[in-house]
């Protein structure tokens, strides 16, 4: 039996331990990332273990796929390190500012130029952006079915999979036919450690960097140009809340408290 042919789409994003140093540049309108590190989107974390553990039981060959600035070098080795046999980093200038509609477009082709394929999987949303859009559209770029919400799925033959997607309050049981495109949510299951004896092996890995001129794609369909949505305006709202810690015996700090209310005229 041949080996399944499964990949993985992966997004960095901005640590969300680091979320407080991110500001806006008043002039430009976007935001301010420099010098925060980025980490893999949590739901792609549930997306490469559901890989992995697919490849563990059935046999895969995994392949992880970002579209991304080369900054994210670090973040595709751990995706190695933690069991994908290849990464590849879809980078352009030409790609900036892309919405999801222009991304979706560069991740269907790359997994195109990848070939044969049985499985796309995706977290169901990024951290950053929470559209859930961009697998669905993957999957009409490719021509393939997809299900999104998937918190389940096993394999029963024939090319089937039987995949539980999350509803309120329930699920919803269906049979689909591979190739297809899934995006898992986090109940799917627990993402696993990275082995510590694989990480000095992924920082040696190559990975592949395809560029524009790589891919099969028409320019006016990327980055800005492909975009057809586009944030009109972005800003920080004014923080006009103040805080004061009264100090003493509870009888002084009720009266003071009580005081400065009648100033602030709330009583």
């Amino acid at each position: 039996m041949t080996a399944l042919s499964v990949v993985v789409c992966v997004k960095p994003v901005p640590d969300p331990e680091h979320w407080e140093k991110i500001t806006l540049d008043p002039v430009t309108k976007a935001l301010r990332r420099e010098g925060i590190p980025s980490a893999i989107n949590p739901l792609d974390k549930h997306a490469l273990e559901e890989a992995l553990r697919i490849k563990e039981k059935h046999g895969a060959n995994v392949t992880v796929v970002s579209m991304a600035p080369p900054t994210v070098m670090d973040n595709l080795r751990e995706a190695i390190a933690l069991g994908a046999d290849e990464a590849i980093l879809l980078s352009d200038r030409s790609f900036a500012g892309a919405d999801t509609l222009a991304t979706s477009y560069v991740l269907a082709a790359g997994i195109r130029k990848l070939g044969k394929f049985d499985m796309v999987i995706c977290g169901n949303q990024s951290l950053d952006g929470s559209t859930g859009q961009v697998g669905p559209e993957v999957a009409e770029f490719l021509g393939v079915p997809h299900v999104t919400n998937v918190r389940k799925m096993d394999f029963i033959g024939r090319g089937l999979i039987r995949v539980e997607s999350a509803i309120e309050h329930g699920y919803i049981s269906m049979e689909v036919q591979i190739p297809a495109v899934l995006t898992v949510v986090r109940e799917i299951n627990t993402p696993r450690h990275i082995p510590l004896a694989r990480i000095s092996e992924a920082m040696r890995r190559e990975i592949k960097t395809w560029t524009m001129k790589d891919l099969d794609v028409d320019r006016k369909m990327v980055g800005l140009s492909g975009s057809p949505t586009q944030v009109a305006d972005i800003f920080m709202p004014e923080t006009k809340r103040r805080g004061e810690i009264l100090g003493g015996e509870p009888e002084i700090v009720v009266k003071l408290l009580v005081e400065k209310l009648r100033q602030l005229g709330v009583m």
